[in-house]
């Protein structure tokens, strides 16, 4: 029996869905018509507009299909290893509430949303009084018919045991191959048997408009299916630097993380891993984890147990419409580097604050977040060819990644704020950085902002050091005022700075207004 007196986290939350994971089910309908195996019957459309107005007569054949694949996974984990923050939040809001756990993919999100947003890591959660065990559950898929099946890594996350039940009731015990707290995802391995039901990853992504069929076991029911449609592609929640998840309507709630979304043929599209909700219920709004990625991380895990990236070690960010003007550029797009890290393969290869990253080996780089994800998926030590833009020309460099430190990750700062930089006309006045204690001994330094003015508007703040004005370094208000007239002199309406705010490193375009 459920209880009646679950309650909501938050007016408005994006969920990690921590009970018994969706097995979402992608259905895409051929555009000629006719019968698809193991599918359901369905009429050939009479014309080509009637064709969008088609549904297949049921689900049927391929929930029968992919259904004995799906597992529930119910974990214990030992209140000594749980984060404090799970914990405390655990005792105040009860087990509907599962608060941000600090260092998870969707720790930052809950830092810059607070209690806007929520998530339900593992989404039934129990925690008796006097008792120092917590139990939760997931749902996962087998992969192989040796035992090994996927899961969330929030699923897992600090399990003290894992258990799983199959389709048809069996229970089984299973060890944890690996986890990977980046993308979210782990590897589970359940021993004694060699021929469980499994399913396969696609070989391509799905397109916007597939049918989705998702199969689970939300709120701890059972056995559940739902039909919808993938609704978008390379959705970015602030999640990480790899976000690029699969958006689907399939209604998916509490105890559908770590299920399977299928296409057609039952192959698996993605993971189910995250909803947005003003309630903790399924709104229409799912998140997974796209197979890609999943095969990717997996192959990984069952090798090694963990999860290796390549590292090229520079801060980046996007090329914003006002930075490409400033640079000469005819699109926004591409990666902009703000500080290559001392001593990484990118400053060892020459790369240079102010260059812009067009291409990985070939392949075109849309925006910084696409270059992170990119050189993430990149094996250390492997040579990579970087087309970029320096000072308005084409280059090309060739330089081998390394391995991502534990602690580091490739970041694309994709804030919205842009500094600017300027002189008392653009709405700030500046000092030499040597003459100001703690601003260091390199630049200008912002001693206030106007806050009617364009740097306001742009983000500026007291004690912003700008240290290049239109590529050019800067020690004095002379400095600056000098770059700023030669960038209106050459018919620019932005002038680039390169700009630290505490430890980071970054460019911003300013609108030259008149002096």
């Amino acid at each position: 029996m459920l209880p009646n007196n679950r309650k909501s986290f938050s007016a408005r939350r994006l969920v990690l869905l921590g009970s018994v994971a969706a097995v979402g089910a992608a259905l895409m309908l051929a555009g000629s018509g006719g019968y698809h195996a193991g599918l359901p019957a369905w009429t050939a459309p009479a014309s080509a507009a009637d064709s969008t107005l088609q549904h297949p007569s049921g689900f049927a054949d391929i929930v029968a299909k992919v259904k004995p694949a799906v597992i529930s996974v119910r974990v214990k984990i030992d209140a000594a290893s749980a984060e404090p923050g799970l914990m405390q939040q655990q005792r105040n809001d009860g087990d509907d509430a599962i608060p941000s756990v600090p260092g998870s993919p969707f720790d930052k999100f809950f830092q810059q949303f607070g209690q806007q947003f929520g998530r339900q890591g593992r989404g039934q959660m129990q925690m008796p009084q006097g008792h120092q065990t917590i139990m939760g559950e997931g749902s996962g898929f087998f992969i192989s018919p040796d035992g090994y099946a996927v899961t969330n890594n929030h699923v897992v996350d600090h399990a003290k045991s894992v258990q799983v039940t199959t389709d048809d009731g069996a229970i089984f015990t299973a060890k944890v191959v690996g986890t990977d707290q980046k993308t979210d995802l782990a590897l589970i391995k359940v021993e004694g048997k060699s021929d469980f039901p499994y399913v396969k990853f696609a070989d391509k992504a799905p397109a916007v408009g597939d049918w989705v069929v998702a199969v689970g076991n939300p709120f701890g029911l059972g056995g559940t299916v739902t039909a919808g449609i993938v609704s978008a592609r390379g959705r970015d929640i602030g999640a990480g630097p790899y976000d690029d998840y699969v958006q689907i309507d399939a209604p998916i709630n509490k105890g559908n993380s770590g299920g399977p979304a299928f296409d057609v043929e039952g192959n698996v599209i993605g993971v189910n891993t995250a909803i947005y909700s003003p309630s903790g219920g399924s709104v229409g709004i799912g998140f997974d984890i796209p197979a890609d990625t999943v095969k990717t991380v997996v192959a990984q895990l069952k090798n090694s147990g963990h999860v290796t990236r390549g590292w090229l070690g520079v801060q980046i960010q996007p090329v914003t419409a006002s930075i490409a003007d400033s640079l000469g550029m005819k699109k926004a797009e591409g990666a902009l580097v703000a500080e290559p890290q001392d001593g990484s393969p990118a400053a060892k290869a020459g790369i240079l604050s102010g260059d812009v990253i067009t291409a990985v080996n070939g392949t075109p780089v849309k925006d910084a977040r696409e270059l992170a994800r990119t050189i993430g998926t990149i094996a250390p030590n492997a040579t990579v060819k970087l087309d970029l833009i320096r000072n308005g020309q084409a280059k090309t460099i060739s330089l081998t990644l390394g391995e991502m430190p534990d602690q580091q990750q490739a970041q694309a700062d994709t804030g919205n704020s842009e500094p600017t930089s300027g002189v008392p006309h653009l709405g700030l006045s500046v000092a030499p950085a040597s003459e100001v204690s703690g601003a260091g001994a390199q630049g200008v330094v912002v001693t206030a902002v106007d806050p009617d003015g364009p740097a306001a508007e742009q983000g500026f703040q007291t004690g912003t050091v700008i240290l290049d004005v239109g590529g050019k370094a800067v020690a004095n208000v002379g400095d600056v005022r000098k770059a700023l007239v030669d960038a209106k002199a050459q018919g620019k309406h932005q002038v680039l700075m390169r700009v630290k705010q505490g430890d980071a490193m970054r460019f911003v375009a300013l609108p030259l207004g008149n002096a």
